[in-house]
């Protein structure tokens, strides 16, 4: 049993919260009662009676048959409780406007997550050609402009030892490699991702340095199809001037949370 603090894990908990997150992240993919006992490594009748649990309370959703289980609707009651009482989120989300009405180009805000990017927050593109990002996908850090942002202001030495999931035929999936993009990265101010996490988007990721280390970035994406080197130049002079706008505008006295 593990124990953080000195305060022992309480297994129960622990269950229902890998379940929850094994559930959501399988998204439209429903799963049967024994996958789920098979992942988590579960009896059936221990999985069973958590499942009709959470089902009675709105957590898991099942089908007409009872055989199919996926995420329920109060985890959005959580999800947005989340947003909604984060200062930092609310703080930038006037700023993801006016970056997005200035370059007429989807701008998200992520925080990082262990190895992950979370998004926390996106205004998409008017153009009919343009990336689709939503609210709560989450990309692994080695893949995207946010996550490169934010692992380029940790040490190297923090970095997995890889190799890395290839999200495309242009990821970097050894730790050299990655580690020699991030030494750009620290050196111009700013990241890029030329189609490592989706093909045919560019990505232009900014750290937001009102924590040490950063959590948060923002980030500029645009399908290359209209990336021009004057669009691009424009791009980063924005997103330069938006993630200064930011740090001086957050407030001293809010909540560190970890």
């Amino acid at each position: 049993m593990s124990e953080t603090a000195g305060v022992r894990e309480v297994k129960s908990a622990a269950r229902t919260v890998e379940l929850l997150e094994l559930l959501a992240a399988r998204a439209d993919r429903p799963a049967r009662l024994q996958e789920l006992a098979d992942e988590l490594g579960v009896p059936r009748s221990s999985m069973y009676a958590l499942l009709q649990t959470l089902i009675a309370r709105g957590w898991v959703r099942t089908d007409a048959t009872g055989s199919l289980y996926g995420i329920g609707i109060r985890t959005l009651l959580t999800g947005t409780s989340y947003l909604d009482s984060d200062p930092r989120v609310r703080l930038v989300r006037p700023y993801l406007d006016e970056a997005s009405e200035a370059l007429g180009e989807t701008i998200h805000l992520g925080r990082l997550d262990g190895p992950n990017v979370v998004y926390l927050a996106t205004r998409e593109s008017h153009e009919y050609l343009r990336t689709i990002s939503r609210v709560g996908r989450r990309l692994p850090a080695h893949a995207g402009a946010l996550g490169k942002a934010l692992l380029a202001e940790r040490p190297d030495g923090e970095l997995p030892e890889g190799p890395y999931e290839p999200l495309t035929p242009h990821t970097r999936t050894t730790r050299a490699a990655l580690a020699a993009d991030l030494a750009q990265v620290r050196a111009r101010g700013w990241s890029t991702d030329r189609e490592e996490g989706v093909l045919g988007i560019t990505g232009f990721g900014f750290a937001l340095r009102y924590d040490t280390p950063a959590q948060d970035a923002v980030s500029c994406s645009v399908p290359v199809a209209r990336l021009t080197p004057e669009h691009e130049a424009r791009i980063i002079e924005v997103m330069r001037e938006i993630r200064s706008r930011i740090e001086s505008a957050t407030p001293a006295g809010t909540v560190d949370w970890r």
